[in-house]
Parts: structure tokens; sequence; C-alpha cells
């Protein structure tokens, strides 16, 4: 089941922000983020604040609906466009996600995507994603997608071996994801992201070597690959326990993403954040970038998160009490908490130390910096950028680079 909201202050009922979230803004991307929470089956190793029909079956009633959900998460769209009052700032990036965005209409992602549109502006270059499962779409609705504004999408591949989907309790079929890439293309979107995960029990290195070499084939200028963790509480957790699958240790998750990083670099695949690689600075994913460069971005639907000036936010889970709040004129918002000036030093280590650009040498406290010696010294971090006051992570630091992080924000 999906994991557990954090704990925080109460949100106000209009969803108000600090007085101090807004100055500056205009210096800030602004990005949207849209959950959409439904899913045909729930795949083992998920703990995503996702629902299955079943699953919501009399608990949430009509307000829980995939069919009225648009106008739902629309109701909150325009709660921010009062909340951020005359923030002058056009919309950068949008990322649908899930959950299967897909199950949903065409046009009513769309019509979300229009919302946006029509309450806040798009900047003239702006990104629009959508995450798709590769079974729910076709030829047609892409073409939807792309004339309704999408110029992005991302494909949940995970694998090319039928195997390996299978303990991934994924239902599509190998081969599908790459057929997505090209009905992508001819409905004209200019990027394409395949998602990939290694380390699935069972997985082979060979395994591995072909589902890069399928997804490669399939002509994206992005890929997104993932080492698998697994949740407590998912039904692939239980497996384990039972004895049912393997559990694959740290040692083969190295391996795994070495392979990885091998294969991408000789097709032309340049890592931009630890798990992602783009064949150019264009195909890289922006939405992400703000969230790891710390900009603000309105998470909008159940369990969404959002991020507006040091001041983070986040929903109730379940979709018939988020609807429910909509409905009755108030904010979703579950919990929130104002980051500290230490608080945001210590997210920009832990965040922008992932990216391929690093993170200034200057936001280190004493600690932290003769840690980032050691490291540099062990090999960790790239010598050329530290001279030059960047903390950059070498092939070897990404391998170890929660370590890393943690010797570096002390």
């Amino acid at each position: 089941m999906p994991s557990a909201l954090p704990d925080g202050e109460p949100v106000p009922d209009d969803g108000s922000l600090p007085a101090s979230a807004l100055p500056g803004s205009a210096d800030r991307p602004l990005g949207f983020y849209l959950h959409v929470p439904y899913c045909a089956t729930r795949c083992g190793y998920c703990d995503f604040n996702t629902y299955t029909a079943t699953e919501l079956r009399g608990t949430g009633g009509v307000l829980a609906s995939r069919d009225n959900y648009a106008e739902t998460l629309i109701d909150e769209i325009r709660l921010a466009r009062k909340v951020l009052g005359d923030d002058p700032r056009p919309v950068r990036t949008v990322f649908v996600g899930g959950g299967t965005p897909t199950l949903l209409a065409a046009g009513d992602l769309v019509r979300m995507l229009a919302a946006i549109r029509d309450e806040f502006g798009l900047a003239e270059d702006a990104e629009v994603t959508t995450e798709a499962n590769p079974e729910s779409v076709d030829p047609a609705y892409l073409a939807a997608l792309r004339e309704g504004g999408f110029n992005r999408i991302s494909f949940g591949m995970q694998s090319a071996r039928q195997h390996v989907l299978k303990v991934l309790d994924r239902t599509h079929t190998p081969g599908r994801p790459e057929a997505c890439v090209a009905e992508a293309r001819a409905a004209g979107f200019d990027h394409v992201n395949l998602d990939l995960i290694y380390g699935t029990p069972g997985e082979s290195d060979d395994d591995w070597r072909a589902s890069l070499e399928s997804a490669l084939g399939a002509g994206p200028d992005h890929v997104s690959a993932y080492a698998l963790i697994v949740e407590e509480g998912t039904q692939l957790a239980r497996r384990i326990r039972r004895g049912e699958v393997p559990m694959t240790d740290d040692d083969v998750h190295a391996d795994r993403y070495l392979i990885a990083d091998s294969v991408l670099a000789e097709a032309g695949f340049d890592w931009y954040e630890v798990s992602n690689w783009a064949t150019s600075e264009a195909a890289r994913c922006l939405h992400n970038e703000l969230y790891w460069r710390g900009a603000d971005w309105w998470g909008a639907g159940p369990g969404a998160h959002s991020h507006v000036g040091g001041v983070r936010w986040w929903n109730v889970k379940h979709p018939g009490a988020y609807a429910a709040a909509l409905a009755a004129g108030k904010s979703p918002g579950a919990g929130r908490e104002l980051l500290s000036d230490e608080d945001r030093r210590v997210e920009r280590i832990l965040l922008e130390l992932r990216l391929r650009e690093g993170v200034p040498l200057g936001l280190l406290r004493e600690e932290g910096f003769a840690a980032s010696k050691r490291s540099l010294e062990e090999g960790l971090l790239e010598r050329v950028p530290f001279e030059q006051g960047r903390a950059v992570l070498t092939l070897r630091g990404r391998l170890l680079a929660d370590a890393v992080v943690r010797d570096l924000v002390d």
C-alpha cells in the first residue's frame, strides 16, 4: 500500500502561503506536477499513492471516480491561481504522473493542461510531459495529446524480458514500449523517454543488457534507469520474505549500473543526473531539474507534494478525501513545513550533488569540506571541477552517492 505522509503543521483552509514564500519568485522557474492516482492493476514493487478500481470501490463514491477526475484536479489548479495571487510567472514545465495518467481520456489530460494555460500561461518553450503505460495508448491517443500541447512523453518499459516483467507484475508485453516510441515520434513528440528498472530478482546481466539494447533500438532521446528498491508493505517485499524470489544485493546493483552507463555512453547518451541519461541538453527532463535545483512547483492531486519559496506541503492521499475538500471549497493540503536556511542548504547538497554540474563547494561547512577533500583523494569526486570550486561525482562516486552526500552535509 502507499507509504504514509510526513508530519507537519496544518495547511490553512484557503491554502494561503506565508508572506515569506513569494518575494523573489520572479527569479525562480515555476512548474506543475499533476498526479493521476489510478492504475489498472498494482505492480508488486510499487508503493506510490495509486489505487485500482477494486481498492477504491465503496471508499470514495462518485467523488473518487476517474470519470470526473479532470474537473476535480482543475479545481485545484484554480485554487493555485488564487493562492499565488498576481504572481506573473508563466509555467515553465508541466509533468503528468501517476499512477497511469493515460487511463484517463486524452481529452481529460488536454483539458488539465489547458486549465494551467488559462490560469497562468505557458512559457513559450514550456516542456509538457506525461507518463504513459505502453498498453494504454495507441496512435490516435498519442496524436490527441500532441495536438493538445504535450511535447514530451515517458513510457514505463522497465525490462525487455518477460520473466522480469512477471516478477514486477508489469502487464505490458515485451516489444510494446519500443513500438510506442515509434508511434510517439510519428505523432510529433519532440522528446521520448523510456524508464528502466535494474536489479529485479531473477534478472541476469544478459537480461539487463538485452533491456538496454532494446530500449536504445527504439530510438528514445532520454533513458532513466533506476535500481529496484523493495519497499516494505509491497507484494514484492512479502514474496521475498516468504522466500519465493531472491533479494538482489548492492553489488549486483552496482554492476548493473556500470553496464548501463557503459552501454548508454557508447550509444551517445550522457548522464546528467545519477539515474538519467540524455542525447543532448535539450533532451533532459527540465521538470525533474526543477526538483533537483530547488525551484518552485505546485503538485496537484491526491498525495501530491508542492514547494514554493521554502514552503513545502502535501495533499491528502485518498482520491475521495481530496475531491471532498475541493468540493467544499477548501485546500486539500494535509500538512506543510517551512524550510529553514539550513534545511535548504542541506537539500541543495543532497539534490545538486546528483547532477552532472555538481554542487558548489561554498555550500559546505568545515567538516563537509574536509570530507569532500577525502572524497577527492578516494576518487569519488572529479579533480578539475573541484579545483574550480564544485564537487562533481566520478563514476565510482555515483555508485556511492548516498555515502558521499552523508559526509558532505556535516
